[in-house]
Parts: C-alpha cells; structure tokens; sequence
C-alpha cells in the first residue's frame, strides 16, 4: 500500500498523488540520490496478484526505458518492493490532452496538426525499436508548461496487450482499432488508427463513435464508417479531412503505412491545406502474386513472436466479461452480435468488413489499370524533362545560396545550403564574427602572439576566402594577441555577475549572449570566447554566453529557405509562422524564398512565439529606378563607439535611410538586432544609437570661501551613429 511520506527503492521519497488510470496510480516524488522530481507510476493491487501480466508489465516497461525522445515522456526506473511494482518517469509538469481538449472546447487545424506531427514523431521512435503502444489516445498524450508534446504509458499499454476490453479501459475503447476490438493482433497501423480518432476528437471536440457500453462502442469501430470531421466542423480543411479519414480506415492495409507517411502528410497539410493529400491506399491494386523479400519474411517472423497465446487470450476474455456482467447483468442486443460477429469472423476466416462504398470504389478502380498506368508515364515524364529543363536555365536559390559542392547528395537527406567564405583576414575579431553570423556560420576564436598592429585583428581562418561553408557550420579564427596579452580566465560555471566582474577587473569588455539549456541553470555561464588561457590584448572583446535554463528555444535560419521549408522549421522547433505573411519583391532571394525574419538566427525565445515572414516575389518586373535592400544585424556598441556602455542598459535604435524613410525605431537591451528591408530608394542609412550613464556625483571646496559644495549624481544621454551601405537589388 503506498502511502504518502514513505520511500520506495531507498531513493524515491513519496510526496503526493497526481493521478490515477484503470490500472494504475500515478505520484509525484524526489528522487534522493539525483535530487530530482519525478513520476513514480505504481500498478494498481488487482493487477499486482496476477503473476502473468506482472511478468509482461514489467519486461515491456523495461523495454520502453530505452526509448529516449523529446515527445516521449522518459522512464528512468523499474522496481518492485514488497508486492509494490512500479515505474519511475520524467515527471512532467502541464496538462493532459484530454483536459486541454475540454478547455477549449476543440483545436484549430494547425494547432491539431502541430500537436500530431510531435506525437507522431515519438510513436515513429517506438515503432523503429519494435514497440506497439496500442493505447493512443488524449489521455496518454501531455502538453508541458513549455509547449511540448509527449507520449506516455507506453509501458503498461503493452503490458496490458490490447485483445481485451474491459470496463476498466472505457476510456481506451473510443480510441481502439478494429483489429484491436476483434481481439486480434495489432500492430503499428493500430497506433496509427488510434492516433486518427485522437485527431479527429481535436478538431471537433467529439470523439467519432459513442454507445452505453464498451462492446456497443467496440461493434461500432468494426461496422461503421468513420463520419467525416467537417460533418461538425465545415472549415476543416480538405486535407486534414483526408488524412483523418485514411488513418481510420477499417482495414489496415489501406491506412498509412508507418508514421513516417503521416508526418509527411501533416507537415505538407500546413501548408497546402486545401489540397487533396493522403493518397489512398488499394490493397486490391497490388494483390498481384510476387516473391517474399527477406524484409518482409523477418517482419513476419518479428509479428508471429509477438502474437500472444491463445490460452492467455481465452483467460483475459474470460476475465473481462465478468466485469462486463457486475455492469449490467443481461445483455444487450448489441452484445449479442458482436459475439455472432466475431464467430463468423473466426469461422470464415475473415479479416476485415469492407464497407460497400469502399468495395465499389475497388471494383472500379480495378477496371481502369490502363488509364491509371497511363497516368502515372505522363507524370514521370513531366519530372523527368521538367527537372532537365531546371536544371539547364533555372535560377539559382539566392545570391549567395548553392547546392551541395561535392555534387554527391543523398535525395533522402534533407539539402544542406552554403555560402561562400567571405574574405576575414585584417578585420577585427568581432566584425568578422558579426559578417560570419550574418551568413548563418558559427565561428571560435583562438589566440596567438603577434606585432602590435595585429593585436585584436584576424591572421588567419580554418576556410579558406570563396570556400563553400555549410550553414550552420563553424570556422575557427585566429587572432592576434599583440606582444603582451592578458591570460583570460575560466569563467564557465560562474554567474554572469561573478564572471562580468572578474574580466573586466582584467580589462576586458564583457559582450552577453544567452542560450536555453536543460543542464546549467538560470544565469550561469554555459561557454565563453575565447576559451581560458588565450591572451588577450587588453579591451579586447570576451563573449561569455549565459543560460536562460530551460523552456526557450533557438529561432532556426529561415531567410533563404521555401515558405513550406521555413514554416516546417519553424514548427519543428516549437514555433509558430504568423497568419499574415508579406509577399514582396526582392531580386535578392528567388520567388517563393523568405527574405525576412522577425527575430534573428540565433536568438532564444519562448516556445510558441509567433514569427513574422515575408516571402520573395523575385525581382521587381519593370523597375523605373534602382532599389536597394537592407539585410544587416545590428551589433551591440562596442569600446570605441560607447566607452562608458554596460550591457544590458537599455538602448534608442533609430535606422534612417539617407532619404529620411525611418526604417527602425525601438528600444532594446540585447543584441543583435535584425534589419531585414527590401524596395529601398536610397542606397544607405544611419543607425543612431542612444543610451543613458549615471555620472557619479561629488564634492569640492570652495578656494574663496573654503565651503565644501556637494554635486549630486546625475543621469546624462550619451548616443553614437554608424553607417549602414545597402545592396542594390
């Protein structure tokens, strides 16, 4: 018996109970040798005496402790005590999906289909590593404080098999797969017709099928069709319909074949929502006789180790019609068929009930193969001359855009982008790491003797000047020390306080920049550059780069990307692309390009913070004049600009074109700052920048009258421009 206060493996301190299922009850407790919360899942007294599903339970809760994925929640332990079994998780803070379901009543397609995609991509994860979950549904689905999506009970999920129903799973009745209710054997297209009745209740706000009791609603996953979600919600788009409707097919084999095609639908659905996506699956189509692969035949070995004995199938059933009896002693008519439904099923030896619009539409299909051939040549030989013809006068992506220079991609990898090295050597350290973060490299400095007026000044880079750079990638520069550099020192691990004093009592300046981590907490300091026992010439530059702790998320490249490929990104990483994106012309990015980002690459924001794009049209088709554009990051002042700046004060930045058009004006405490414009008259700027000092105040003495006069302290507005060259377009 648990009981709050008492300690479980020597380690796991009870603190309170969180939650409870049909088989098992959830508390929240400290874990004491790694002084951390977590989530101790214990397996309710009934199903603890039954020494066979103690067996499963805990070999497959084993099983799923291997699987580590950011949309899956985590299991870190498996025990038993004293007839207690339990499973110790990541504890997890937020909601469940059903009860955020119920809260706002039902989802927006894009919110429904962001949430899929992530849980998707946990169940892909499992499925890779042969492990059927065969309990989808809202309830087994959370959403953290922080906007992520994670699975959980995989565990007991297939611990407890699914060839049962019981009233103790009415809940998991809704969710449950045809095969699943037949009491036959279920496999990953299983999860994925659960998943499509999870998407189905987000975007309605209803599940599909309902009945008073489990069987009634188990008859009706076998027999009825799927009501379409736009029969309750008419602005569901037509792709998301279809791929709703494709995942709950009754038979398998016409549903998506791995979680690998539905992600795929789903992301293509958010950005051509109206367009008929999920390809229909015919089994009838391709049922022509051909010889076993050796995948298939180890699939089929895989499956058969899997299938359950008849004997412990018989004893569940057995099981679970007791409890369907304390619930309602006669049974109803609707049971009474279902048991002559699955008699018929086992005697005929059928798999599936096509219904007859589905089987029409077979029939139909069966009779026009050649057109359908047909088809599909006129459709390769588009692609094939159509890509020639690209490949002979398309343009290319961007100015400074290219494919991969080995000319060896893999057309199932996602395209890496390059640049080209721009020329570095004699720049000071932090323009050349400014040009190379503006083009989407990373870049670390390293330190070495030199003349005096090399000190703080590039010798030499690991790339060399017109290379191809992967974006993203990193070059390491070397820079000058002059003949007597200041040894920096460790400051990792340090508060940001401890360590800003600590290098400018050295003499240098302390530029902040800060990154999201779930090992180092809030304020310390997770990296610096250069790294400790380069020397320095004194005022020189040292970035120290500061954890925001855990929750935020880096803004992803998205300028130079297609608007699907960005939004995808975007997405993926937890974000959201503003409803209302500009089109614009812009000779500088090919049409349909994005050609501007809210926030820059780089930066750490809150997870679901909106992005706001504009996309290329190409050039402006009949130019009268030239038009120039801005692309530049706005760097924080440095020593010679604003001797007396401190980061973190806060800052006027006004940009002005040479024509007087404001292009900027607003207030900031961090940099950098983006400056993304295009359809520019003038052929430059000036930023203004303007901040304030305290000037300490004192006292002096009078020489005439020898009174001593005290000066407060005041607050005095200091500011500084740079000049800002535009491209022409």
């Amino acid at each position: 018996m648990i009981k709050i206060g008492m300690m479980i493996g020597d380690r796991y301190e009870i603190l309170e109970k969180i939650g409870t299922g049909g088989m098992a009850d959830v508390y929240k407790a400290k874990c004491h040798k790694l002084n951390r919360f977590v989530a101790v899942k214990v397996l309710k007294q009934e199903f603890s005496e039954n020494a066979n599903f103690v067996s499963k339970f805990r070999t497959e809760a084993q099983a799923t402790a291997g699987l580590m994925h950011p949309n899956i929640v985590n299991v870190y332990d498996v025990g038993e005590e004293d007839g207690i079994y339990y499973i110790v998780m990541e504890l997890v803070e937020g909601i469940t999906l059903k009860k955020y379901i119920e809260k706002k009543a039902r989802l927006s397609f894009k919110e429904a289909v962001s949430i899929a995609i992530q849980v998707s991509m946990g169940i892909e994860l499992a499925h890779n590593n042969h492990i059927i979950h065969r309990d989808i549904k809202p309830q087994n689905i959370i959403i953290s404080r922080d906007g992520k999506v994670k699975v959980t009970d995989f565990g007991i999920a297939k611990a407890a098999t699914s060839n049962t129903i019981t009233s103790n799973v009415m809940g998991s009745v809704h969710y449950t797969s045809p095969e699943q209710a037949r009491g036959g054997y279920s496999d990953e297209k299983s999860d994925i017709y659960s998943l499509g009745i999870t998407m189905f209740e987000m975007l309605t706000g209803r599940v599909p099928f309902n009945g008073e009791t489990t069987v009634a609603i188990a008859i009706k996953h076998i027999q009825e069709e799927l009501p379409s979600p736009r029969e309750f919600v008419p602005e569901i788009p037509g792709s998301v319909e279809g791929i709703v409707m494709k995942c709950c097919e009754k038979s398998p084999d016409r549903r998506y074949q791995n979680m690998q095609e539905l992600i795929a639908d789903l992301k293509q659905s958010l950005m051509n929502p109206d367009e008929d996506i999920a390809v229909k699956n015919d089994p009838d189509m391709s049922g022509g006789t051909r010889p076993i692969t050796d995948s298939e035949r180890e699939e089929i070995k895989r499956r058969t180790a899997y299938q359950p004995p008849q004997e412990e199938y018989y004893e569940y059933e057995e099981e679970n019609y007791r409890y369907e009896e304390e619930a309602s002693r006669e049974e109803s008519e609707e049971e009474a068929s279902y048991e002559e439904y699955a008699e018929e099923g086992e005697e005929d030896g059928d798999d599936y009930d096509y219904n007859p619009r589905a089987e029409r539409m077979a029939t139909l299909l069966t009779l026009i193969p050649g057109a359908i051939i047909c088809l599909i040549l006129i459709v390769l030989v588009v692609r094939v001359f159509g890509s020639r013809s690209e490949g002979e006068g398309g343009s290319s992506a961007g100015p400074i855009v290219t494919e991969d220079p080995s000319g060896e991609g893999d057309s199932g990898a996602p395209e890496i982008k390059y640049v080209k090295m721009p020329g570095v050597k004699g720049k000071s350290v932090e323009e050349a790491r400014n040009l190379l973060f503006g083009l989407g490299i990373d870049s670390e400095v390293t330190y070495q003797e030199s003349e005096e007026d090399k000190s703080g000044k590039v010798i030499e880079a690991d790339v060399e000047e017109g290379a191809d750079v992967a974006v993203g990638g990193k070059v390491i520069l070397t820079a000058g020390s002059g003949p007597r550099g200041i040894e920096v020192r460790s400051v990792v691990g340090d508060s940001y306080e401890d360590a800003h004093g600590a290098l400018t009592s050295l003499g240098f300046v302390v530029r902040k920049e800060e990154e999201s981590s779930e090992e180092v907490p809030e304020g310390q300091v997770i990296s610096q550059v250069p790294e400790a026992g380069n020397k320095v010439p004194e005022g020189q530059n040292v970035t120290v780069v500061v954890s925001t702790g855990k929750g935020k998320v880096m803004v992803p490249m998205l300028v130079g990307k297609t608007e699907e490929e960005g939004t995808i990104e975007a997405i993926e990483a937890g974000l959201q692309i503003s409803e209302s994106i500009g089109y614009v012309f812009d000779s500088g990015y090919g049409a349909g390009e994005i050609c501007y980002q809210s926030y820059s690459y780089g930066s750490y924001v809150a997870p679901g913070t909106v992005i706001e794009i504009r996309v290329s049209k190409g050039p402006e088709p009949t130019p009268e004049a030239k038009t120039y554009r801005c692309n530049t990051s706005i760097t924080a002042p440095t020593v010679e600009e604003a001797p007396d700046y401190t980061t973190g004060t806060e800052v006027a930045v006004l940009l002005v074109t040479d024509s007087g058009q404001v292009l900027l004006d607003t207030r900031i405490t961090s940099f950098p700052q983006a400056a993304n414009y295009s359809g520019l008259t003038a052929s430059g700027g000036t930023v203004t920048m303007t901040y304030n000092v305290t000037v300490q105040g004192g006292t002096v003495t009078d020489p005439v009258t020898g009174e001593t006069i005290t000066t407060p302290g005041v607050t005095e507005s200091r500011s500084f421009t740079r000049r800002v060259e535009f491209t022409e377009e």
